[in-house]
């Protein structure tokens, strides 16, 4: 790596303790300057400041925020502390890195300035056939169960599973994965070092062994409550699209929903009972926001558009089929409105079943062979008549 880009990345590192998170007027500077040259101009270093803030329209912004960054120029951490959270696994991944996922680029001004990641798998590799599942806190059994269910399936077939390692949902959908022997990714709203919530220890540690962590927080900051707004744009743009499994009308998890929606990336709910209020944001964005109903991991793969029939055919046997349902499913419209008048009763000849099917009387004949041959009528006194449902199944 030159000198240049060691500068570069160093400067990232202490504009990421300067600036919040998901800062859009850093990120409008960084098109057209570089982090090093803002940096110059938050310490002072740069003695032609007043010439590099000049003629750009995000300057007057910018100039408002230098001061308050460099209030915070006491925050940027030692080399020692810097080697301490590599030596604890911790690794930088910034724009232009092999590891940088570059459907974050699709964020704009709102992408990160890096991120800080622990865990075995490669980030970027990882989110290649990922989904982000998303929900409640104050989860249901139910929402558990569809959760759990749905990311150890993914997880069988290639998808991981991306979430925010949250109470709930987040949760479940994590250890669905990893119960599945298959990655995940958890984007945390705080720090790594911070690692909250608390009591998600355990699971952290399963998901660095077998995934990833990742925050664009420095690693020893601890969540905001804003911050876990913020942090759901990531969640929404790693992934090829996100499922909210179960969330109430004021959920966060239709804030990543949002951002899903706004990325261009499918946005997929469960629906729930009609009297879970658990359940109400998810029937919300079905309702009004045009959100795909899915049921199952299979309805899931084929809106990401990565279930092809083979695959279809595994994922769909456990649910709802689209195949036909019974043997008259099979038939064209014509043969099934042709059946439609052969009574069960009694007896009808061709010539009127023919006009009250609206078809001549060869097409009538044809469909009458047909509908014979297979099962559904037969022959009477009276023309022909239906079997009944028990003979006409026996007779396939």
């Amino acid at each position: 790596m030159t000198g240049a880009l060691d500068a570069e990345r160093r400067a990232r590192v202490a504009l990421n303790f300067l600036a919040q998170p998901g800062d859009q007027v850093l990120g409008a500077a960084l098109r057209i300057r570089s982090a090093a040259e803002l940096l110059a101009l938050v310490t002072g270093a740069d003695a032609d400041g007043g010439a590099l803030l000049a003629g750009h329209p995000e300057d007057a912004a910018l100039t408002r925020l230098l001061p308050r960054w460099r209030d915070r120029l006491g925050l940027l951490p030692t080399v020692a502390r810097l080697a301490a959270w590599q030596d604890r696994g911790y690794r930088l991944i910034a724009p232009g890195d092999a590891e940088w996922p570059t459907q974050l680029d699709d964020l704009g001004d709102a992408r990160p300035l890096l991120l800080w990641a622990r865990g075995t798998a490669d980030l970027r590799l990882t989110c290649v056939n990922s989904v982000s599942m998303v929900g409640s806190r104050a989860a249901t059994g139910y929402g558990q169960h569809v959760a759990i269910e749905m990311a150890a399936t993914l997880a069988e077939h290639g998808t991981a599973t991306v979430s925010g390692g949250a109470f709930g949902i987040d949760a479940s959908s994590h250890r669905g994965a990893l119960a599945a022997d298959g990655p995940t990714v958890a984007v945390l709203a705080g720090g790594l070092e911070f690692g909250y919530p608390r009591s998600h220890h355990e699971l952290f540690l399963a998901i660095a062994a077998q995934g990833v962590l990742v925050s664009e927080c420095p690693p020893d900051q601890g969540p905001t409550r804003p911050g876990f707004l913020i942090r759901n744009r990531i969640i929404a743009a790693l992934s090829r699209g996100t499922v909210v499994v179960e969330a109430a009308l004021r959920s966060g998890a239709l804030n990543s929903a949002r951002h899903a929606r706004e990325l261009c990336r499918p946005v997929m709910a469960v629906p729930g009972p009609v009297t879970s209020e658990q359940s109400a944001g998810c029937h919300e964005l079905i309702r009004d926001y045009s959100a795909m109903c899915v049921t199952r991991a299979a309805d899931v793969l084929a809106h990401i558009g990565l279930a092809d029939d083979e695959l279809w055919d595994v994922l769909g046997s456990g649910g709802p089929r689209s195949g036909p349902a019974t043997p008259r499913d099979r038939l064209d419209p014509v043969a099934l409105a042709v059946l439609e008048e052969v009574p069960v009763r009694g007896g009808r000849g061709p010539a009127s079943i023919a006009v009250r099917a609206g078809v001549d009387l060869d097409t009538a004949l044809g469909c009458l062979g047909a509908l014979a041959a297979d099962g559904f009528i037969e022959r009477c006194g009276l023309g022909w008549r239906a079997k009944s449902l028990e003979s006409a199944k026996s007779s396939q």
